[in-house]
């Protein structure tokens, strides 16, 4: 038989289970609890509590918070809390359940290893089925490292999922799908250049979170967007989650990243819980603050407002809830040294008590102008479910946004829509505007093509239409509006031709993100081809349809080596990464705008206006004197063309890129470049082609002769000497 540990009064301040000299102290804020138990077990799957401590009002209560402290209580100790109170729903919103067994919402570790979702929607005692916290200790040897403060115009973003990225046999790792797991990848994620990873979600997420017909099928959620603890590691990704070591592992994972100069930002889903609706289940929230959690209908708070399309959504700018979730993310970044967050759905987080669209939600200004959080990147996915777009309108300044509408306009553009130019430089000139007319910046916009949701890249070019009957809901979830191309045939196809042109768009995508202003992101496993076979909606998939098969990257080295290579090429021009928007004006130091745009006549800017230009080029002047300038010509037609390049004094051009040849003649380091023998060059449809320049000393003496001769021809004659002129090449 266990001797009951002593007890204390304790401490209302902090909440959460805290280990101190002499014991722990346990704090719960309850708003209109009558009654109050916490349970502690010795295991994680513990049925039975070895001890149960009813706290007492007169003792134990302060304002809102309940608490106890428990003398010599061991680190590794489990434990659950009842709450009993008010459950007059319709009236008060309140849903206490003293039968149902609450996981503490401030919890630095959690185990899910007897959860069942259903018995938590039922009445009735779940304390078989529920979730336990651990005390942990939270002591760490963190070396020296702090957040890293990579300037967000230097950044690249990795999108990746630390299960699926390791899960796969052929990722050869120790701990497959785990944040050690992770770790041994790190030197491929050196390799590949890119600047941060953004996780998906790591929080404890309820992986029983899926529809019936989903879960019969033996599905579970996968993706992680169904948070119920926001400050536990997900147990699915620690090695040893049933010893509490989930703040180890994570914090392991975090340091081996910052030693390899990558930051980390976090995915975290703040405007809905797993508990979902009013048959949901109970967890933590709707059995411990009630009313305050959730947006309720004002006339029958029974009815939960739903603007995230999960059957909830968080009252997030309620004066508690924001203090909880500000909290938060500032323990984020002070005890696991997180670099910054993208917030999921973050339009809802700008909704009132009522449901309407406050224009200064307190949330929203609170994070941006949190001290903690001022070296911390904010990421808004700037819509909600229920139509709220703010994209180049997010509340804030300082917020970063997924920027939707790049999104858009370049899959159009790279599936030959037309009339649609303008907009697309305006795309690659970082979308002045969306945010220069509120003094916000290039980086104000987050780049992307594709991210976990929705197509992969490979699947962008192979698919008109979603395949997602795997996921058991008739092929009616996932978005039906991908503005995607198969190429011709619909899924895998043996023709050499689209093979070829599929390879190709893939580089057309990559090239145009990477030499766009802003902020790029690309998706896990893009640069090697990963496929989920048409399957845009994978939330639901951890199999091998959505974990990344590396076998992939030996097979497609080619591609992987491009990517490799372009983001090479962004590093290396400055012009690519500058902090402010581009003028089209001349330059103070040089006879050059800091952008020139270009169409079939180089020199001449292209018909903005015509509806069936599809071909668009550009010059980038370099910041610095002994920089090159960047030449890059974007054909989408279905010709190809031969086209001038613009003539640079005491420079000459260099292919650098041509996405229509093969590797490795697609992508050309500095080293390996020459000067082209002609100021013109033969570009193919569906393809991308750039140039650097390089000063005439040191080059071929023939091209810098030819060069010279033409451009003395010009000047003395007032015309254009070409080998060849820009004109349409009609293909076979």
């Amino acid at each position: 038989m266990h001797k009951p540990y002593s007890l204390k009064s304790g401490s209302p301040y902090p909440h959460g289970a805290r280990v101190s000299e002499g014991g722990v102290n346990f704090s719960i804020s309850s708003r209109h609890a009558t009654d109050v138990e916490l349970l502690l077990f010795a295991e994680s799957d513990s049925i039975k509590p070895l001890q149960v401590i009813p706290l007492q009002k007169e003792k134990n209560h302060t304002f809102f918070s309940w608490h106890v402290f428990v003398e010599e209580l061991p680190v590794g100790t489990w434990y659950a809390w009842r709450i009993d109170g008010p459950a007059n729903t319709r009236e008060s919103g309140l849903r206490f359940d003293r039968e149902k067994l609450l996981l503490d919402p401030w919890a630095r570790a959690i185990s899910d290893k007897l959860w069942n979702r259903a018995a938590a929607c039922k009445p009735g005692d779940n304390s078989q089925h529920a979730m336990r916290a651990v005390v942990v200790d939270d002591r760490y040897d963190w070396e020296g490292d702090t957040p890293l403060a990579i300037r967000s115009e230097k950044a690249i973003i990795y999108e990746l999922h630390v299960g699926g990225f390791t899960r796969h046999t052929s990722a050869k790792v120790k701990h497959p799908g785990t944040f050690i797991g992770l770790i041994e990848k790190i030197p491929y994620l050196k390799k590949l250049g890119i600047t941060h990873v953004e996780l998906l979600p790591i929080m404890a997420f309820d992986e029983q979170d899926v529809p019936p017909h989903t879960a019969d099928l033996g599905l579970k959620n996968y993706w992680g967007y169904s948070t119920h603890s926001f400050f536990s590691p997900h147990p699915g990704y620690c090695v040893t989650p049933e010893q509490g070591t989930h703040i180890r592992e994570f914090r392991d994972l975090v340091k081996a990243l910052h030693k390899a100069g990558i930051g980390v930002i976090m995915d975290v889903v703040f405007n809905h819980t797993s508990e979902a609706g009013a048959d949901g289940p109970v967890i933590n929230f709707k059995g411990i603050t009630g009313n305050s959690f959730y947006l309720t209908d004002k006339h029958d708070k029974r009815i939960f407002h739903d603007y995230t399309g999960c059957g909830n959504t968080v009252n997030a700018n309620h004066p508690l809830v924001t203090n909880f979730i500000i909290s938060c993310l500032e323990y984020w970044v002070r005890e696991m040294h997180v670099d910054g967050f993208r917030f999921d759905l973050a339009s809802a987080l700008a909704r009132g008590e009522d449901g309407s669209v406050l224009q200064d939600p307190p949330l929203v200004w609170g994070i941006e102008l949190s001290e903690q959080l001022a070296k911390t990147k904010l990421i808004a996915e700037a819509w909600d479910a229920s139509g709220l777009y703010q994209v180049g309108n997010f509340p804030g300044y300082r917020w970063g946004e997924w920027n939707g509408r790049y999104r858009d306009v370049i899959r159009r553009f790279l599936r030959g829509d037309t009339g649609i130019i303008a907009e697309v430089a305006t795309r690659i000139c970082g979308s002045s505007d969306l945010y220069q007319h509120q003094h916000r910046l290039p980086i104000s916009g987050i780049n992307f093509v594709t991210c976990h949701d929705g197509f992969t890249l490979k699947d962008l070019f192979s698919y008109n239409e979603k395949h997602n009957t795997a996921n058991g809901e008739n092929n009616r979830d996932g978005c039906s509006n991908n503005l995607s191309s198969n190429c011709g045939v619909e899924g895998p196809t043996p023709d050499p031709a689209i093979v070829k042109l599929r390879r190709q768009q893939v580089k057309n995508a990559f090239t145009v993100l990477l030499l766009s202003h802003g902020v790029p992101m690309l998706l896990a496993g893009d640069e090697f081809l990963h496929t989920q076979q048409g399957n845009n909606n994978c939330y639901c998939q951890d199999n091998e349809l959505s974990w990344l098969n590396w076998d992939k990257a030996k097979d497609n080295a080619d591609v992987l080596h491009f990517v490799q290579q372009m983001i090479r090429l962004r590093k290396r021009h400055p012009a690519l990464m500058r902090r402010n928007f581009l003028t089209g004006r001349k330059m103070e130091d040089k006879d050059m705008a800091d952008i020139s745009w270009h169409g079939l006549e180089v020199d001449q800017p292209p018909r903005w206006d015509d509806p069936n230009t599809r071909i668009l080029a550009f010059t980038l002047a370099a910041l610095g004197k002994d920089e090159a300038d960047l030449h890059a010509i974007m054909n989408m037609s279905d010709s190809k063309h031969n086209l001038q390049l613009p003539e640079v004094e005491g420079k000459s051009w260099c292919l650098a890129v041509d996405t229509a040849q093969t590797s490795p003649k697609d992508i050309i380091e500095p080293t390996e470049q020459k000067a082209l023998s002609r100021p013109w060059y033969t570009v193919e449809p569906h393809s991308i082609v750039v140039f650097e320049n390089t000063h005439q000393t040191g080059i071929d003496g023939g091209d810098s002769v030819a060069k010279r001769s033409a451009s003395f021809f010009s000047k003395l004659t007032g015309i254009k000497l070409l080998d060849q002129p820009a004109t349409e090449i009609p293909t076979s």
